[in-house]
């Protein structure tokens, strides 16, 4: 999560294949090099853990340590 990037609250997603840049709060695909299947595995994910997502932005402003999310299994 790169807190001091400019736009929405964001958070970046890494594969080998490629990566993907996801806004939090619509989970709209703001950039993306996965392919389709990774892509979706990212998203379900993202639903699932949203609320988890938008803490961690808030914590990342305030200069606060981050919460562990649970990774995709």
């Amino acid at each position: 999560m790169y807190f001091d990037d400019h736009g929405f609250p964001h958070f970046h997603a890494r594969h080998v294949d490629g990566e993907a840049k996801v806004r939090i709060d619509t989970l709209e695909i703001i950039d993306s090099t996965l392919g389709r299947r990774q892509l979706r595995f990212v998203l379900a994910w993202a639903e699932l853990h949203q609320d988890e997502l938008a803490e961690n932005w808030r914590r990342a402003r305030r200069g606060e340590t981050l919460m562990e999310i649970e990774p995709l299994r």
